[in-house]
């Protein structure tokens, strides 16, 4: 039995990265009665802002629901203290989305989410998370290598310090640097998986020129066909942040006019409601969107005092909004390791991996979409494909059950069995048996949100879209924001 297999498990816990997996990582070794040290290469201040470490600062962001029950099982302040800095509040069931077959049902209550700016979300979790007992943050310390020490390990940092620990969890996302630290200490260095389908996004925060707060999210869905997606997003003090989207050639470039590449997606409605709105500072770009998972602790020998979690594990296309609700999955499996009777890393480890699982099915098989190779999949994912699809028109139809699945699934908190129930198979059936209806219109909450400008005509707002196109995802057609990270 090696040593890592204690009772009790480590007590001195490094964290690596003072990003959303690495601060709830710390909350939960906290919460486990652990000592922690979060060692952060950016200079953080007291006000929430932007800062280098964090390439999605700039792009809205949701907790899925998933996310925002781990997350507050660890920070049980979380949500108020959310809702106090300026958070907003979104039925992902009654917000507007432009599917692959045009206007999803908008009247199907479903899960909750809260938006706001990445940095005022950061600095939210920072400040609960050191308001714990035991924890620290070291601030403009970069990490540039591990060493063994006795029983744990020895952080190296880059000003020539470092700290000590019996457990060492990386957090330092997607340009962490544990591959070649691996193979420093004689481990064998493996290629992570990867899917990328070339995603870029520009995104711009904008606020009404009286101020007031618009009432909800847009989505309008990229399609393969038609590869231009984006979307708004309310957040704090009267903004709304817009975000447009595209793959391989129709990504944004960096003179891109937002207002005239949304009016070129299959509904022009994001367009039309930036047209009575004001811009508020630069437009931000970013294309580093491939989704890449690293095989830690499949191996034998993982080392023991050694954990990896976040995007510095499995990140995901930023578009689906799963990286945070993974990161909070993580760091409870975390809390309930050290809190076992036994400990053992690379058992951890696993574990660990396994959060990412679902969630990394499922933005692969959306992102292989757009790559076009659906026609190499197995014949057991194409008749999945097909049967979600048809789940799909059911869910355009406005049945409930098929609504409340795909949310499920989407906010991380169903199995993907829940698609077989009888229920579904039967209005399956029915389906087929009645004329086909039309896509719903779009929501009037819409019509509230656009003001008209010169030439623009207020009736734009009843169009209403496809009735259907060819494909449809299994998750992207559930209701709820789909960017964030």
């Amino acid at each position: 039995m090696s040593s890592d297999r204690t009772a009790g498990g480590p007590q001195v816990v490094v964290v690596v990265g003072a990003s959303l997996a690495g601060l709830l990582a710390a909350a939960a070794a906290a919460q486990a009665g652990r000592a922690v040290t979060v060692l952060e290469r950016d200079e953080l201040t007291g006000n929430p802002q932007p800062r280098k470490g964090v390439a999605q600062s700039s792009q809205p962001h949701v907790l899925l629901h998933r996310g925002l029950l781990d997350a507050t099982t660890l920070l049980p302040g979380l949500p108020r203290a959310l809702l106090d800095a300026g958070a907003v509040r979104i039925d992902t069931g009654t917000m507007p989305w432009f599917g692959p077959h045009g206007w999803q049902p908008s009247w199907i209550s479903s899960f909750d989410v809260l938006s706001l700016t990445r940095p005022r979300l950061e600095h939210v979790v920072r400040t609960l998370v050191l308001g714990l007992p035991g924890v620290r943050v070291r601030t403009g310390s970069r990490v540039d290598g591990l060493q063994r020490d006795g029983v744990g390990w020895r952080v190296r940092c880059a000003d020539g310090g470092s700290v000590w620990g019996d457990l060492v969890v990386d957090a330092s996302g997607r340009g962490s640097r544990m591959p070649s630290w691996l193979a420093a200490l004689g481990h064998p260095r493996d290629e992570p998986e990867t899917v990328d389908a070339n995603l870029g996004y520009a995104s711009r925060l904008y606020r009404r020129p009286d101020g007031a707060p618009l009432p909800t999210g847009i989505v309008v869905q990229a399609t393969p066909e038609v590869p231009r997606g984006g979307l708004g997003l309310p957040v704090e003090d009267g903004g709304w942040m817009v975000l447009a989207s595209g793959y391989g050639a129709d990504r944004p470039g960096r003179d891109v006019d937002l207002r005239q590449y949304l009016a070129t997606l299959r509904d022009p409605v994001l367009a039309e409601v930036l047209a009575g709105l004001e811009p508020v500072g630069k437009v931000s770009l970013h294309r580093q969107t491939g989704n890449r998972r690293h095989r830690y602790g499949l191996r034998r020998g993982w080392p023991s005092g050694l954990l990896v979690v976040g995007d510095a594990l499995c990140a995901f296309n930023p578009l689906y909004g799963q990286g945070i609700a993974v990161g909070a999955g993580q760091a409870r499996v975390l809390r309930d390791a050290l809190g076992g009777r036994r400990w053992s890393s690379p058992r951890v480890q696993r574990r660990l991996r396994r959060v990412a699982d679902f969630p990394w099915s499922v933005a692969t098989g959306e992102d292989l979409r757009y790559l076009g190779m659906t026609g190499s999949a197995s014949w057991l994912r194409r008749l999945s494909d097909a049967w979600t699809t048809e789940v799909g028109f059911l869910l355009m139809a406005g049945d409930r059950r098929a609504f409340r699945t795909f949310s499920r699934l989407y906010h991380l908190m169903g199995s993907p069995l829940e698609l077989l129930h009888p229920a579904l198979v039967l209005a399956a059936v029915r389906r087929h048996r009645r004329p086909a209806t039309a896509a719903p219109p779009r929501p009037a909450v819409v019509a509230s949100m656009i003001v008209p400008g010169p030439g623009q005509a207020q009736s734009s707002a009843g169009r209403s879209g496809p009735p259907r196109a060819r494909t449809v995802s299994s998750v992207s057609t559930s209701a709820g924001p789909s960017s964030g990270r």
